[in-house]
């Protein structure tokens, strides 16, 4: 009997990326939903290409099949280039979050694709060195090179990317009992188009603010001040550009607000939307009201996710 081929999966989280005044470089790991990666060593390689995408589940078919056009793809190939390795891969993709749904999706398949090919091959890459390769498949995925999904999927928790290359990713503290809440409406936002959409130029007031709303929630993190997160928890650049693409924003957030929220925002580029709450019993009321909001500003069913800052990032399942 042919012995059974050794195979590795790997897990890695939805991720909130911009966190309000954030953009581009903070962002957090949630337990969970995610997307998981299995790597094999391929039989024989086509085209002489050392990547192969075997299968791609719960995707409706609309991921690219090419491996050198998908983001796991081109992650696990630039792993395997990174490390001199010669052998081809296989890879089987399910997606666990939804397209275009501001949760980090390419990032999360990216890191997952990594993760199981260093486990494969047995590198134990330094997180630098997945993280830069991940990045790598991101550029693809999103169409820009913005590490703060890649990030925390790598890392977990919350973290700040002060350089995506060369990696400089500092990972941040998190007040005990810290709780997100997210939901996500039944509707998809390219990251293309939500990027086209916020132009080349910052006023300087608005750059002002949001620097310094930034300072406030990294101090906020570090010394456990709430109210401080609270009124840092602003997005003066990203957010006002994008607000016509989420009917029912303002509302949202302050249903969000009203039902015990330290604060909430666009994940990402959305059309998730997410809030910090101070523990998990506080959170759960504000998922029902942001539910309740978003039901009746869009219609529609939408997906609510209650996870504590996830303390780790991808991993082997």
């Amino acid at each position: 009997m042919k012995p059974a081929m050794r195979a590795i999966t790997a897990f890695a989280p939805a991720t909130v990326s911009n966190v309000g005044c954030g953009f581009d470089v903070l962002g957090f790991a949630l337990d969970g939903p995610g997307d998981e990666v299995t790597a094999r060593f391929a039989e024989e390689s086509v085209d002489d290409a050392l990547v192969i995408i075997d299968d791609i589940a719960d995707d409706n078919g609309r991921l690219p099949r090419d491996a050198t056009r998908n983001t796991a793809g081109v992650a696990a190939r630039a792993l395997l280039d990174g490390l001199g390795e010669h052998r081809a891969v296989a890879l089987g993709i399910r997606k666990g979050l939804p397209l275009a749904s501001g949760l980090g999706g390419s990032a999360a398949s990216a890191v997952a694709a990594v993760v199981a090919v260093d486990a494969l091959l047995e590198a134990h890459a330094p997180m630098e060195t997945l993280f830069a390769c991940a990045f790598e498949g991101e550029r693809i995925g999103a169409g820009s090179a913005h590490g703060d999904n890649v990030a925390p999927a790598v890392y977990g928790g919350f973290v700040l990317v002060r350089n995506a290359n060369p990696p400089d990713i500092v990972r941040l503290p998190v007040p005990a009992g810290l709780t997100a809440v997210v939901v996500h409406p039944d509707f998809e936002i390219e990251t293309a188009r939500a990027r086209a959409m916020l132009g080349v130029t910052v006023p300087l007031n608005d750059a002002t603010r949001q620097w310094a709303n930034l300072g406030a929630l990294v101090h906020a993190l570090h010394s456990n001040d709430l109210a401080l997160l609270s009124r840092a928890l602003d997005d003066a650049i990203a957010e006002p550009r994008r607000s016509s693409l989420i009917p029912g924003l303002v509302d949202i957030k302050r249903a969000a607000l009203d039902a015990g929220a330290l604060g909430s925002g666009l994940s990402g580029s959305g059309p998730s939307l997410f809030a910090l709450c101070p523990s998990p019993q506080a959170a759960a009321p504000v998922a029902e009201a942001m539910a309740a909001a978003v039901r009746a500003a869009m219609g529609g069913r939408s997906q609510t996710y209650i996870s504590p800052v996830a303390s780790r990032g991808a991993r082997i399942v």
